[in-house]
């Protein structure tokens, strides 16, 4: 029981980091495309909608998709005022506290609260409101409830995490 609860820790672990890397070039994509907005504005007086719009969207995905993996890789901003100077097992009473009082929860309600928007927005196949926008809003909506999924789904491996750690024999593994 106890190795099937790890590796599917870690099939969760490996998922979130393979999203998160293919997120983080989008990094790179609002620098150039930002750059490109800006020679394009002020070099050649000339303006793209939908260049604009596209690093909003890179923008958007970026922080929604990798934000798990933010969590994963302990990149989240975190009150150290007990956690610092914790054992391993306190540590792990408080992540697994953290993930089933505070994430999971809020996963679930983001995931519950933006399946109506997004559906809304899927129905009419939601376009931009400019002339020359993107026609995929409804795709860029559609990240929110992936973002809680995401995020819950990550809650759910340090959750497993600690539950394991709790488990172990006092004394096991103590640091």
């Amino acid at each position: 029981m106890r190795n099937t609860a790890e590796q599917f820790a870690a099939a969760i672990d490996r998922a979130i980091a393979a999203i998160g890397r293919v997120a983080a070039w989008c990094c790179l994509y609002v620098v150039l495309a930002e750059f490109a907005v800006v020679v394009l504005r002020y070099a050649f007086g000339m303006g793209s909608i939908r260049l604009q719009e596209s690093v909003l969207y890179a923008h958007a995905a970026l922080f929604l998709l990798a934000a798990a993996w933010t969590l994963q890789v302990d990149g989240h901003v975190r009150v150290d005022i007990f956690y610092a100077n914790a054992g391993r097992r306190t540590r792990a009473v408080i992540d697994l506290a953290g993930a089933i009082v505070l994430l999971l929860p809020v996963a679930i309600a983001v995931a519950v609260l933006s399946l109506p928007y997004v559906e809304r927005s899927w129905a009419i196949l939601e376009r931009s409101r400019e002339a020359s926008g993107l026609p995929f809003v409804y795709l860029l909506k559609t990240l929110i409830p992936l973002f809680a999924f995401l995020l819950g789904a990550q809650g759910v491996a340090q959750a497993i995490r600690a539950a394991l750690v709790l488990s172990e024999p006092r004394g096991q593994g103590a640091s």
